[in-house]
């Protein structure tokens, strides 16, 4: 295979450099050019996470609106047309002239960066997410047009922007329409089926008085639609939003978020055929319910959004109720939700929690200001170093640790911990606009403060669940030596075989880890011949057997003495959990290679949980990925031609509706000889990989315990919910 592995090669070559650099060579990006210019340093990505974080940044704003006692209704559509649609009840964004702009307060606020009125205490804008007045302009920029409506002021208002925000309609105002003047809406309740009324002009909608508050008729409403020619994909995915909006119902209580899909590309037939086939795989247990509402009208499919119904989002009790929530799943230690809060003028903290049985210790999810900071931060640090003193000085003045024993480590106490940390600031510090983690440094001792005071008293009011967590932490910990000593010894034993490489691996001669790629291989056949197919200066083949554990439901010792696993560690080389060291991965692609079928989505699942559980920053940085290998294959004359999904299959026909030749169906990885697997799947020039990502870890860990969890119904729910967005389906 020399002609692959010169693929490898780096050729020399040599570039004249010029030796004038004056002032033409300068550039200036005016207005919203720099979006464009450079999307992904304010969006993230152009891929689906950046597509989505248009969504994210004007569903934000609604939500500000909302935390400052202005708005307690958003409405999200998704359109027909590609477009997405939000629509609040605040105030309504200012529309009267900025005098030193010369243009309308609305039309700054969407053509210029860091414009807004959060920079001003004086707007009641008290705690934000969006203090960089970059997130509205930024969907302007990356938006093929946008229409926004306004109803402040008893006038209704309208100015659309077009091609990367230029003004395409100029600002206009009227009397109040009829909709807005009849304030005759229901109670919330009353009024969930109330249908938007479309607007005879462009791509407005006019609010019916679903949209409108009973005792205020003001609000504003956003619907963009994405730039084809910025973004990989313009297609939004529904479940992702749904997640979404259910978690800021969570962290917004009495703000309803209703949210519909109008599309009309939905698979219910697939919906079906998956639910019937859970059904048939296993007997269905009744599971907990969630706190949270999702209900739309009584004819709604599972996924309450198939034929335009709203689901609608309320809570009145908050982050307990998302604890509720993201334990239902799991077994809880005791029945209730633990809370304290703790405020001042400057900033306001609230911290819900409950242990359940299962075993591991990544349950603590932090937001600021709303947003979710999946790196963690300062307030995410104060609350584990102070719940870890809390809990060893309780346990050493009731005796459950001796004088002269070490303390339970935060490992020990965080396993089976659910927690969300939700704290606003008035002027947090995040990393980027993206908004991973959190950097106030004095937030620090703000929730330590609190969690030693208020923690302490919770313990000493309730024993009963104070010894639970106690006598689990304890178990943790004896568990925690067992695997310890268990990792010892296998080390020891790796170490006398291949300096510690696993005996599967066939490894690359590459020692760069930025050009290194792992192909995990499911089964003994498929990887002999991914062996044989790959360029081997780059490519390592690591075949495992058979479905691996189930980490979900396993101990830390049972985990340790699994032979896949132990593999898997020791090809990656950065150790696991606690330990994990991501600056030591020996390769920067992990490419999880399985066969396209139930099976080989099952084992998928599993090497995902376990990366997820044990290695959560590989897959948070972007280094996870799932080989999609085509569905079918068909002869066109002498020549072979492969489709990549039905989709591709679909087109193909449209293009050659006289095609007689059948469609072979491509399941087992292992059926492929070397030179058709590296044609189709591991050709760098030609495959397709899906890159694995996580926005947020609460989703993430909800959508896990669902899947790899005890609770059947959850599952069921789940899979009838995601049905629509599967890309093939094979009972």
């Amino acid at each position: 295979m020399n002609d692959r592995s010169a693929l490898s090669e780096v050729s020399a070559s040599e570039a004249e450099e010029g030796d004038s650099y004056g002032a033409d060579e300068i550039e200036v990006l005016e207005g919203l050019e720099p979006i464009r210019k450079r999307p992904g340093m304010y969006i993230g990505d152009t891929g689906t996470a950046g597509l989505h974080q248009l969504v994210w940044e004007v569903v934000d704003n609604a939500v500000d609106e909302s935390t400052m006692g202005y708005c307690d209704r958003i409405d999200v559509t998704l359109h027909s047309d590609g477009s997405c649609e939000v629509s609040d009840n605040g105030r309504g964004i200012p529309t009267d002239l900025l005098e030193e702009h010369g243009k309308p307060a609305v039309e700054v606020v969407f053509t210029t960066l860091h414009a807004g009125g959060k920079f001003n205490n004086g707007t009641g804008y008290r705690f934000s997410g969006g203090l960089h007045g970059i997130g509205i302009s930024a969907v302007n920029a990356l938006s093929q047009r946008v229409d926004v409506e306004i109803h402040r002021d008893s006038r209704e208002f309208k100015i659309a922007f077009a091609d990367g925000g230029e003004v395409a309609e100029p600002l206009r105002n009227g009397a109040r329409s009829q909709e807005a003047q009849s304030q005759a809406a229901g109670p919330r309740a009353q009024n969930s089926d109330t249908q938007a009324v479309a607007s005879p002009t462009s791509h407005f909608i006019q609010p019916s008085a679903a949209h409108i508050s009973q005792t205020r008729a003001t609000g504003t409403t956003v619907r963009f639609f994405p730039d084809a020619t910025i973004f990989d994909d313009i297609t939004f995915r529904a479940q992702t939003i749904r997640e979404r909006l259910r978690t800021m119902s969570f962290l917004n209580k009495g703000l309803l978020i209703r949210f519909r899909d109008l599309r009309s590309h939905r698979r219910e037939d697939a919906r079906a055929e998956v639910a019937r086939a859970e059904d048939a795989r296993q007997s269905s247990d009744s599971g907990l319910e969630a706190n949270t509402q999702e209900a739309s009208s009584p004819a709604a499919s599972p996924a309450g959004t198939s034929n335009g119904e709203w689901v609608e989002y309320y809570t009145e009790d908050g982050i307990v109720d998302f604890v509720r929530h993201l334990n239902k799943a799991k077994e809880p230690l005791f029945p209730e939700v633990g809370t304290f809060a703790e405020q001042t003028q400057e900033r306001e903290l609230e911290i819900a929690f409950q242990w359940n049985s299962g075993f591991n210790a990544d349950g603590i999810h932090s937001y600021a200001n709303g947003i979710n900071t999946t790196a963690g931060g300062t307030h995410e640090d104060g609350f584990r170093r102070s719940l870890t003193n809390v809990i060893n000085r309780y346990a050493r003045q009731f005796s459950k640790i001796k004088t002269d024993e070490k303390n339970l480590s935060g490992e020990d106490i965080h396993e089976g911990l659910t927690a969300i940390v939700s704290v606003k600031l008035t002027e947090p510090q995040f990393e980027g606009q993206t908004k991973r983690k959190l950097g106030n440094g004095e937030i620090t001792q703000f929730v330590r403060e609190a969690t030693n005071k208020y923690f302490t008293r919770w313990l000493e009011e309730n024993p009963g669940p104070a010894n639970q967590i106690l006598e689990k932490a304890l178990l943790a910990r004896k568990a925690r030596r067992e695997a310890e000593e268990a990792r010892r010894a296998v080390r020891r034993k790796s170490a006398l075989v291949r300096s510690g490489l696993p005996g599967k691996l066939s490894d690359c001669s590459s020692r760069f880890p930025e050009e290194s790629e792992l192909y995990v291989v499911e089964g003994d056949s498929a990887g002999g011949s991914a062996r044989k197919a790959r360029d081997p200066k780059t490519m390592a083949i690591l075949a495992i057997r058979g479905k691996i554990l189930n980490v979900e439901r396993a101990t830390a010792l049972r985990m340790i003495r699994n032979e896949e696993i132990q593999s898997l560690i020791n090809a990656i080389g950065a150790n696991f959990g606690e330990e994990f060291e991501i600056d030591k991965i020996r390769y920067h692609k992990i490419i999880l290679l399985c066969d396209a079928d139930v099976d080989g989505s099952h084992i998928s699942i599993l090497l995902l949980t376990f990366f997820f559980r044990q290695m959560r920053q590989l897959v948070e940085d972007g280094h996870v990925y799932i080989a999609q290998p085509p569905l079918y294959s068909t002869m066109i004359g002498k020549e072979k031609r492969y489709l990549k999904d039905d989709a591709d299959k679909d087109a193909f026909l449209l293009e050659r509706p006289n095609h007689k030749n059948e469609f072979q169906r491509l399941k087992g990885l292992g059926e492929m000889d070397a030179d058709e697997l590296w044609d189709t799947t591991m050709d760098p020039d030609t495959r397709t990989l899906l890159q694995i990502t996580v926005e947020e870890a609460t989703i993430a860990d909800e959508i896990l315990a669902q899947l790899m969890g005890d609770v059947v119904e959850d599952r069921k729910r789940f899979i009838q919910e995601n049905a629509s967005d599967v890309r093939f389906l094979d009972i």
